[in-house]
């Protein structure tokens, strides 16, 4: 009987099997080039996508306000160096109160504001007055302005004073309280009394005091595109915590693992349970402690010092707050899974063995992982980049308006009423299929990264395979880097046709949540209960094809490391060599998958934690580099270590993934006898009581 590669000869046409140089060195040629050049030409497009970022971004714009000359704060400007004016402050609080009005036609941001160094509050026995940037006829710098407390009301002429008490400037008077949040400076509805006392003698225009004061700036700042926004930041603020989380910490913690699996492979699956629970219970109990369900820790919207009776809610607490019951949700499931799982664990340490005794006879496998691990970094702090640059990419532009207001033009030296559209930035569809783009390319890039780390992997373990191990001389001296030249000569098209099926039904998947998640927020919901069964039934069905997808793709790189097939070819190798050794692949992988995964998520729950602790430091929650929320820092920290794991522990994952398919396809060509494999191998596989113990 011939096997697999019986019906798919080796490609110089000769089918010749059965030793390395026969499986492995065969006369290959280039594989599925047309996919490779779409690879080339999507990467082409990549570049062009973000230079148009880095081109048009500003990633001040994701924080910081626009003021009533369209500067962003924070910022260097033509007119004014902005670069310590970070807090944008609505200097006319009548604007603020008509844009809070139902049915006024007045918005928010026609409102006039300046870019200030902290929120002003009013005085507690005079009045306090907010002048406008001092240009024209006020001849003093922007450093004076600031030192003079924004204030030089004292120094202007009577017509000057008379337009100041109508409400149309230069200088505007404190009447509101005001609080940092989120870097723009919200009224609060408790007018100084004094300060209206003041006010009232100098015959200023009346001032309205409600609560829609307060409203207006909340709901502004509230928006989930200004959340969105935050959120982005968030992620470019932290980034010494992503290198340090995301890249060093991963990095060191994976290292350490395949070290332990290689001299303590007995202890490594409880030692990886236990370090899980412990991990998650962690990570959870941190975000108990943001959410302030325990401590005194919780995030909060506002910035620097304030009145602690005074509290502001935001969308921010209520994420955190979702994420925290999410997590304890995940961590029920978590720790009652990995209970149940521990009398199949040393099922999973007979599969390890197999794999330590691999990578102790194939040294570079262990060093190998870091030269994608050294891509991915250049690429993530590329792609980072490009994306806080596309996400504040809009356009600055005035409001159409028709708001009737007049203010005073220093400039112009006069009263002018035809000025008081503010501006806003204008994103058009374009940007929003860039940002798309963007995303999907990082994870096709993931994908080809790993694929192709597999692949060598792969191509270096069936090297020891089929060479008989240890007793061979025909393993290459250095089966990685030939491993590695073969993919880089012949299949880089079919690695890149394969990682690109992965993140097309990722994507998909993604964006069909999403559309789900909306309808439901609609609530047009299908109600009919067999429509409403199909809706769901077509999630789980979608999610099953990913994970198929994911394993066929796994061991469809096996076979293009060993045969040079292409890819569809290979996966179809692949799959009746697992249809037809279903069971026995089946009882001895599928715990040490579980395990594997396991390990995973503890070096990602490790990277989560200390995430947390270094945002939680100081230097985060200060004025200019105050981090809105963990949220983001911290998943994007558990996603970097993951990928760092996937990279590392597909050290392990491969060579018990291509020693299985080897030794069923050996099996197969020798009429059940596996000729090649090691005597550990061959225990693992043969011994009579793990059959009996997966059968009870």
């Amino acid at each position: 009987m011939r096997g697999v590669m019986g019906k798919y000869p080796s490609s110089d046409g000769n089918g010749e099997v059965g030793g390395a140089n026969g499986i492995i060195k065969t006369n290959r040629k280039c594989r599925d080039v047309v996919f490779l050049v779409f690879f080339i030409a999507f990467w082409i497009a990549m570049i062009v996508n973000s230079s148009f970022g880095f081109n048009q971004g500003n990633p001040l714009r994701l924080n910081f306000g626009l003021d009533y000359k369209g500067n962003v704060c924070g910022g260097k400007h033509k007119d004014f160096n902005l670069h310590e004016l970070e807090l944008k402050y609505y200097v006319n609080p009548n604007q603020v109160y008509q844009s809070g009005l139902k049915n006024s036609g007045a918005k928010l941001s026609n409102a006039r504001t300046i870019c200030l160094l902290d929120c002003p509050t009013p005085s507690e026995d005079s009045l306090n007055w907010v002048c406008d940037y001092p240009e024209g006829d006020i001849r003093i710098s922007l450093d004076d302005w600031i030192d003079m407390n924004y204030d030089y009301y004292a120094d202007l002429t009577p017509e000057l004073r008379n337009s100041s008490l109508q409400l149309q400037g230069p200088c505007y008077p404190v009447i509101f309280p005001s609080v940092n949040v989120y870097w723009t400076c919200q009224f609060v509805d408790r007018p100084s009394n004094v300060s209206l006392t003041h006010w009232k003698q100098l015959n200023g225009v009346t001032i309205d005091d409600d609560m829609v004061i307060d409203k207006s700036i909340h709901n502004s700042i509230n928006q989930r595109s200004s959340v969105l926004k935050r959120y982005v930041a968030d992620v470019g603020k932290s980034w010494p915590v992503l290198i340090v989380c995301g890249g060093l910490l991963p990095l060191g913690l994976s290292l350490l693992w395949l070290l332990m699996i290689r001299h303590f492979v007995t202890a490594m699956p409880w030692v990886t349970v236990f370090f899980f629970n412990g991990l998650i219970i962690s990570v959870t109990m941190f975000y108990y402690l943001k959410a302030g369900w325990i401590g005194n820790d919780a995030i909060s919207p506002i910035i620097g010092e304030h009145d602690p009776y005074y509290h502001v809610s935001a969308r921010e607490q209520h994420h955190i707050r979702a994420a925290a019951f999410l997590m304890t949700c995940v961590m029920i499931v978590a720790v009652l899974s990995s209970i149940a799982i521990v009398r199949r664990i040393l099922m999973a340490t007979s599969v390890l063995k197999v794999a330590a005794k691999v990578i102790g006879e194939v040294h570079a496998l262990i060093i190998f992982p870091i030269v994608p691990y050294l891509i991915l970094a250049v690429f993530y702090m590329f792609w980072l980049s490009a994306a806080l640059n596309l996400f504040s990419s809009g356009q600055i532009v005035r409001n159409d308006c028709n708001t009737n207001c007049c203010a005073y033009d220093l400039k112009a030296k006069r009263v002018t009423c035809d000025d008081c559209c503010g501006y806003s930035i204008h994103y058009t569809p374009h940007i929003a299929a860039s940002i798309l783009f963007h995303l999907f390319g990082c994870y096709w890039a993931t994908q080809f990264i790993i694929a192709c780390s597999s692949t060598v992997i792969a191509g270096s373990v069936a090297s020891y395979y089929w060479a008989r191990g240890e007793s061979s001389t025909t393993i290459p001296f250095l089966p990685v880097f030939s491993s590695m030249k073969l993919l880089m000569r012949y299949s880089l098209g079919s690695v890149a046709i394969g990682s690109l099926i992965v993140s097309f039904v990722e994507s998909t998947r993604f964006i069909l949540e999403a559309v789900r998640r909306r309808l439901k927020v609609a609530d047009i919901m299908p109600e009919n209960w067999i429509k409403r069964m199909l809706f769901y039934t077509s999630r789980v069905c979608l999610k099953c094809i990913e994970l198929t997808v994911k394993s066929v793709n796994r061991n469809a790189y096996i076979m293009i490391a060993i045969t040079g097939k292409g890819f569809f070819k290979a996966s179809e190798m692949a799959t009746d060599l697992i249809i037809s050794n279903i069971l026995r692949i089946g009882r001895v992988n599928v715990i040490g998958d579980v395990i594997l995964f396991l390990g995973k998520l503890c070096v990602s729950l490790a990277s989560a934690l200390f995430g947390f602790l270094m945002l939680d430091t100081h230097k985060y929650k200060s004025s200019h580099n105050k981090i809105t929320s963990p949220l983001f820092p911290v998943l994007v920290c558990w996603g970097l270590g993951y990928v760092v794991a996937t990279l590392f522990f597909a050290v392990v994952e491969m060579s018990i993934d291509t020693i299985i398919l080897s030794y069923c396809q050996d099996a197969e060509e020798h009429q059940g006898t596996a000729h090649y494999a090691p005597p550990l191998l061959i225990e693992t596989f043969d011994e009579p009581n793990e059959v009996q113990r997966i059968a009870q």
